[in-house]
C-alpha cells in the first residue's frame, strides 16, 4: 500500500506543479496584454518588467492553486481509470476512503503552503505591485496625502474630524473633537494640526481653541499647544491608505481591532478579506474530494471531458467565492461566512459525491 501511496502522490504532485506553472503563464500573458504598453512608454527595462510579474506569482498561485489540485485530481484519478489501473487497484481490496489518502496527503501539503502565502508572502509581493505601479506607472513614488473630513467615534462620547494627514510624517489639519453628555454637545476642541508625540503616548494639538458648553453659556479658551489622548493610534492612522491584501495576518488582524475599538464603520470588506486569507487555502484541499471520487469511473470523451469538467468546477468555484464576498462586502451577510461559504458548499457537494462512489 506505501508504493501504491507513494506512485500516486509523485503523479498528483507531478500534475500539480505543471498545472500551477501553467496557470500562472496564462495569467501573466494576459496581464501583459494589458499592461505592457504601458511599461513600454515609461521605457522600463526588461529586469523591471520581469520583477513587476515576479511579484504577481504569489497571489496568482493563491487563487489558482483550487482549480490546479481539481484538474490534477481529476486528471491522475481519470488515467488511472481509463488505463485500467484503477479497476484494478479497486479489485484488490483497495477502498476510496484508502485511495482519498495520498490526494489528501497532496492537498494538506497545499493546504499548508497557501496558509503561508495568503498570510505574510502574497501580501508582501501585492504590497511590492503597488509601490511598482505607483512609482513607474502612475508617476508617483509617495503615497498621497489623504483628503476629506474622516470621523471617527471615540470611546466615551467623543468623535473626532480630521482633515488631510501626511501618511509619512503622521500629521493632521484641521482636527475637531467634540464630546457629548447623552445627546448634548459638552465640549468641543478645533485645532489647526495634531501630530503625534512618541514619548508621552499622546497626540499634540496647535493652535487650539476649547469651548465648553454648560446650558445656555460658552467658555472659550485659545490655546498654542494641547495634549490629549485618543483611541486613535498612529498605526491605525498610517494604515488608511493601506489595502487589505497589502497587510500580513497578524497587521491585518490589529488593524480590525484597533478600527473597531476607534468605533471605525464600513469595515465588511476589509473583514471578509482577513477570513478569506484563512479560508482560501483549504479550498485546495476539499475541492480535491470532489475530483477523485468523479474521476474514479470510466467516462466518454477522454482527456478533454476531464478538462472541460475541471474547468466548470473551477471557475464555478471562483465565481460562487467572488459573488459571496460581495455580499459580505455590502453586509448582506456576516464576513466570516461569506469567506468560508464558498467551501461549505463545496465540502457538501465534495462529500455527496464521496458517498455515492462506488466502493
Amino acid at each position: 500500500m506505501k508504493i501504491l501511496n507513494r506512485y500516486i502522490f509523485s503523479q498528483f504532485a507531478k500534475a500539480f506543479l505543471f498545472s500551477c506553472v501553467a496557470f500562472v503563464f496564462l495569467f501573466i500573458l494576459i496581464s501583459m496584454v494589458e499592461k505592457l504598453d504601458k511599461f513600454m512608454d515609461k521605457n522600463l527595462s526588461l529586469v523591471e518588467i520581469g520583477r513587476y510579474y515576479l511579484l504577481s506569482v504569489p497571489s496568482t498561485l493563491l487563487i489558482t492553486s483550487p482549480v490546479s489540485a481539481l484538474l490534477s485530481s481529476i486528471l491522475v484519478a481519470g488515467r488511472l481509470s481509463f488505463s485500467s489501473e484503477l479497476p484494478a487497484i479497486r479489485s484488490a481490496g483497495v477502498s476510496m476512503r484508502q485511495l482519498l489518502t495520498p490526494f489528501l496527503a497532496g492537498g494538506i501539503i497545499i493546504c499548508f503552503i497557501n496558509l503561508v502565502n495568503a498570510c505574510w508572502v502574497a501580501p508582501i509581493a501585492f504590497n511590492g505591485m503597488n509601490s511598482f505601479e505607483q512609482l513607474y506607472v502612475n508617476g508617483n513614488s509617495s503615497q498621497p496625502q489623504k483628503n476629506g473630513i474622516l470621523h471617527i467615534l471615540e470611546p466615551g462620547n467623543r468623535i473626532v474630524s480630521l482633515g488631510a494627514f501626511d501618511i509619512d510624517r503622521l500629521n493632521v489639519r484641521t482636527v475637531s473633537i467634540e464630546n457629548f453628555n447623552g445627546a448634548k454637545l459638552s465640549m468641543r476642541i478645533d485645532a489647526e494640526s495634531m501630530s503625534f508625540d512618541p514619548g508621552i503616548g499622546e497626540w499634540m494639538l496647535r493652535n487650539v481653541s476649547t469651548r465648553i458648553f454648560s446650558g445656555n453659556n460658552e467658555q472659550l479658551n485659545v490655546t498654542p499647544l494641547k495634549k490629549i489622548k485618543l483611541a486613535l493610534t498612529p498605526h491605525s492612522l498610517e494604515e488608511l491608505n493601506l489595502k487589505p491584501d497589502e497587510m500580513n495576518i497578524v497587521r491585518h488582524y490589529r488593524y480590525l481591532a484597533e478600527k473597531e475599538r476607534a468605533g471605525f464603520s464600513g469595515l465588511e470588506r476589509s473583514m471578509v478579506k482577513f477570513h478569506s486569507k484563512i479560508a482560501l487555502p483549504f479550498a485546495s484541499l476539499i475541492i480535491i474530494l470532489i475530483g477523485v471520487p468523479l474521476s474514479a469511473k470510466k467516462k466518454r470523451g477522454g482527456l478533454a471531458s476531464e478538462i472541460s469538467i475541471t474547468l466548470f468546477m473551477g471557475f464555478l468555484f471562483l465565481g460562487l467565492q467572488k459573488i459571496i464576498g460581495i455580499a459580505g462586502y455590502q453586509g448582506m451577510i456576516n464576513p466570516m461566512l461569506a469567506a468560508w461559504l464558498p467551501n461549505i458548499l463545496f465540502l457538501c457537494i465534495g462529500y455527496v459525491i464521496y458517498k455515492t462512489a462506488i466502493d
